[in-house]
C-alpha cells in the first residue's frame, strides 16, 4: 500500500472518529437534563428583590400534608351579592322546612352560562343560606350571577332564571318579585365591559438557553420554591393559604412530555409561570412572588424569561407590569371587587 493510501486511510479513521467523539457530544448536549437524586425536594424561602415592601408580606408557600388539616377554609358557596347577582325576593305564608325547600330546588344550577342559586332566610342565625334539611325558613331569595369571563347576562339567560325561580317559588307556595329585565341586563353589561377592562392572566414563559430538562428537573427546581403537583399532568401549583381557593401561581408544561412512557427521557425547552391576578388577594403579593420565582428559576436552570412570544422581559419590562398591577388593584378595590375576595372570584371565573 502506497504512502498516499495509508495517509487517506488515517485521515479516513480520524474523520470517523471525529464524527462519533461530535455524535456523542451532541447526545449529551441534547439530552434532558435529570433530577438529581442527591438533592431532595427541599423548598426554600428564596430571598425577594424588595425585602422592605414584598417581604413583610410574604408568606412560606410550602404546606405539608399535616398543614393541610389546619388551614382555614373558605365558605363553600359564597352568598349571593346584589354586587354581581340578579336577586328576587321570595315570600312565604309559613316557614318552610329545608327538606322541602331542597326537593323544590332545580336539577341544575345554572341559567346558561351563570350560576343560579336560592337561599333561605335561617330562623335561628338571620342569616341567608343555602338551605340545610333540618332547619326552617321564613324567606327565600333566588339569584343568578350578572356576569362572569363567558360574558354578560343576556334576556334569554335572565328569562330562564325567571322560569326557574318561579318554578321554586311555587313549589314552596311563595311569591317572587322579580326585578325590571332590561335595568338588569344593563347592569350585567356594564358590570361585564369593567370586569373585560380589569382582568389580568399574567403568564411568563421560561425558556431554556443550552440543554432542555426533563420533568423530573422541572419538578426538582419548582418543589424548592413549594410547587406541588398539580392534578393534570405536567401542571404544578402554589398553594393559596386557604384550602380549596386557587393557587397563588401555576406552573404548566408539556403534558404529552409529562405523561410519556419514560418520562426522563422527555425533553422539554419551555414552562410557563402563571398568575390569575382577580384570584388572589393583593396582599398575597403574588407578582413578587411570580418575578422572584422567575428569575430564580431562569437563573438555576439556565433559562431566559420570556412573554410566550420568544421576547425577552427586561427588569424595566417587569417594573411597568407591577406598577399596572398596583392601578388595577386599586380600580378593583374601589369598585368593591377586590383581588381575592369572594366577589371577584365569582367574576372572573
Amino acid at each position: 500500500m502506497s504512502s498516499l493510501q495509508n495517509s487517506l486511510a488515517f485521515v479516513g479513521v480520524l474523520t470517523l472518529v471525529g464524527v462519533v467523539l461530535y455524535n456523542i457530544w451532541t447526545a449529551r448536549q441534547n439530552s434532558p437534563r435529570q433530577a438529581d437524586p442527591e438533592q431532595p425536594d427541599q423548598s426554600v424561602d428564596p430571598v425577594l428583590d424588595n425585602p422592605d415592601t414584598v417581604r413583610a408580606g410574604f408568606q412560606d408557600p410550602t404546606f405539608s400534608v399535616d398543614d393541610l388539616d389546619i388551614l382555614p377554609v373558605p365558605e363553600k358557596k359564597p352568598p349571593l351579592d346584589v354586587l354581581i347577582d340578579v336577586i328576587a325576593n321570595i315570600e312565604v305564608d309559613a316557614q318552610v322546612s329545608g327538606d322541602a325547600a331542597l326537593a323544590a330546588l332545580p336539577a341544575t344550577r345554572r341559567v346558561g352560562s351563570k350560576p343560579f342559586a336560592v337561599e333561605g332566610l335561617n330562623d335561628t342565625t338571620g342569616e341567608w343560606e343555602t338551605p340545610v334539611a333540618g332547619r326552617r325558613y321564613h324567606a327565600f331569595q333566588a339569584g343568578v350571577q350578572l356576569a362572569n369571563r363567558v360574558g354578560p347576562l343576556n334576556e334569554i339567560e335572565f328569562s330562564e332564571y325567571v322560569i326557574k325561580a318561579q318554578a321554586f317559588a311555587d313549589a314552596i307556595n311563595g311569591s317572587p318579585e322579580f326585578p325590571d329585565m332590561l335595568e338588569e341586563v344593563a347592569r350585567a353589561r356594564e358590570l361585564d365591559q369593567f370586569a373585560s377592562a380589569h382582568d389580568a392572566q399574567l403568564s411568563f414563559t421560561i425558556c431554556a438557553t443550552s440543554a432542555a430538562w426533563s420533568p423530573g428537573y422541572i419538578h426538582q427546581h419548582a418543589a424548592r420554591w413549594g410547587f406541588v403537583a398539580g392534578v393534570i399532568p405536567g401542571r404544578m401549583v402554589l398553594a393559596a393559604a386557604v384550602q380549596g381557593l386557587s393557587p397563588i401561581l401555576s406552573l404548566s408544561f408539556d403534558t404529552q412530555a409529562a405523561m410519556a412512557d419514560d418520562p426522563a427521557l422527555s425533553a422539554i425547552r419551555e414552562f410557563t409561570l402563571s398568575l390569575d391576578v382577580p384570584q388572589v388577594p393583593r396582599e398575597d403579593h403574588a407578582f413578587a412572588r411570580l418575578r422572584e420565582a422567575a428569575r430564580i428559576l431562569g437563573h438555576e436552570m439556565d433559562g431566559v424569561i420570556t412573554d410566550g412570544s420568544s421576547h425577552a422581559l427586561t427588569d424595566v419590562d417587569l417594573n411597568a407590569i407591577a406598577l399596572d398591577l398596583e392601578q388595577l388593584y386599586d380600580a378593583l378595590d374601589q369598585r368593591e371587587l377586590s383581588a381575592g375576595s369572594p366577589q371577584a372570584r365569582r367574576l372572573f371565573s
